[in-house]
């Protein structure tokens, strides 16, 4: 196995370095440089919340674009080195003139002009962690590169390596890897986005088939970045053949549950049973399909709460699609009255009451049957329809239960509750005992 470290080079470098900084750091007018650009930096520091002030009043005003309120946004958190910029830039254009030294305050200029152009243009990242881990790479590259110091920090990188027969796996071959894989995944995950995008516009596509093609591509595109970034750094694919077998045993047997789940949801979306905006039942949750995704369902109840239910159990379980097939639901609701009450006229107050509720539908009319005779009262039932379940079915059938009973109790129709008459026998002369 190669050494890691090369004491020799690094032995160079140290001697190299130590040059440096006495022919172009412990100077005097190096030194001055110092000083006056933290001076600078003090000035800009004091100087950012005016600079913000006068960012905002420009591009927030009454009427503005909404481009030109973006771009202030974006340009209020770069007013220190904004303001830091300005100042370096003007007081290197006197020193030229003045024919003072300058260099330091020119490698200055260099340094912020690339910091802000690098996160001017990774703004444009959505996720925040990806665009902050991008611009600070970017910049130690362009940092080093202006230093003049890129060439002996790659080949400082270069000589930590190690050898593993025929493979030989360096520093710098590592963060090349990592540099290219996070750039490739994420163009993959643009590309995701902008073909979701386009699948979800074809107007013949189902929803089930348009969250089944995403999932595809999603899987697809990861599989080809990682590829991709693997040949980039010259790693031959071929010698993971044996070792991706056995991880691959490996991690069938620890992630059963969640292989099992993935499959399910696949044939899941392959059947079209259920689809994104379904309302559906399983178990004791009922609500709507917000997503279908790779290991579970998301179903959003009535009350907000949003359940995560594993694919498998979708499989496994009996799922009430309240609209499949139709959004047309038929709702029950139980009702008695008094055995000495009008029927007909208990039916036709329980139908206008119904009707009377704006969510059922007039299409299909509501119906009261009666049902049986109870210990207590005639048991009715009144049918009702409506189209939109998503709403929910129990403030449905608590409106139409508080319109029946305003009704009832202007009609004077009573709704009884259970009573029993008790009858107390005694024996002939045989007193009851009181005590």
């Amino acid at each position: 196995m190669q050494k890691l470290i090369d004491t020799k080079f690094l032995e160079i470098q140290a001697v190299a370095l130590k040059d440096w900084l006495l022919a172009e750091i412990f100077v005097l007018s190096t030194l001055g440089q110092v000083i006056f650009i933290l001076l600078a930096f003090f000035a800009a520091y004091l100087a950012r919340k005016q600079s913000m002030s006068l960012i905002t009043w420009l591009t927030h005003w009454r009427g503005a674009d909404n481009w030109l309120t973006k771009a202030g946004d974006t340009l209020c958190p770069l007013t220190l080195p904004l303001a830091w910029l300005l100042i370096l830039y003007m007081s290197g254009l006197v020193a030229g003139f003045a024919k003072a030294p300058h260099h330091l305050i020119t490698v200055t200029v260099s340094l912020l002009t690339a910091w802000i152009i690098i996160r001017l243009t990774t703004v444009l990242i959505p996720n925040k962690t990806w665009s902050n881990l991008i611009s600070v790479a970017a910049w130690i590259v362009a940092a080093l590169n202006i230093l003049h110091l890129l060439d002996p920090a790659m080949a400082f990188l270069d000589s930590l390596s190690i050898t593993l027969g025929d493979l030989r796996i360096s520093a710098l071959l590592v963060i090349k890897g990592m540099m290219s894989l996070a750039i490739l995944l994420w163009l993959a995950a643009l590309t995701s986005r902008l073909l979701e995008q386009r699948i979800k516009a074809l107007p013949n596509v189902t929803p089930s088939l348009q969250v089944l093609l995403t999932k595809v591509l999603k899987i697809v595109l990861v599989i080809i970045a990682l590829a991709a970034g693997l040949s980039i750094v010259g790693i031959d694919l071929t010698a993971f053949a044996v070792f991706s077998g056995a991880l691959g045993v490996g991690v069938g047997l620890g992630l059963q549950k969640s292989i099992s789940n993935l499959f399910t949801g696949i044939l899941i979306l392959m059947d079209k049973s259920i689809k994104p905006g379904d309302v559906i039942e399983v178990g004791a949750t009922y609500g709507r399909i917000n997503s279908l995704g790779g290991r579970y369902v998301s179903v959003i109840t009535q009350d907000g709460i949003e359940h995560l239910i594993p694919n498998e159990e979708i499989i496994t379980q009996r799922v009430a699609n309240w609209t499949r097939s139709d959004n047309n639901v038929r709702v029950r609701l139980a009702i008695g009255v008094d055995y000495a009450t009008d029927l007909p006229e208990a039916i036709r107050i329980s139908i206008e009451a119904a009707e009377s509720v704006e969510r059922v539908i007039s299409s299909q009319p509501p119906k009261c049957l009666v049902r049986g005779f109870g210990e207590s009262s005639i048991d009715l039932e009144l049918r009702v329809w409506v189209n939109d379940p998503q709403n929910g079915i129990a403030n449905v059938s608590s409106e139409i239960y508080l319109e029946v009973w305003r009704r009832f109790k202007k009609a004077r129709i009573q709704m009884p509750f259970p009573q029993r008459d008790l009858h107390i026998k005694s024996e002939p002369g045989r007193l009851l005992d009181t005590a």
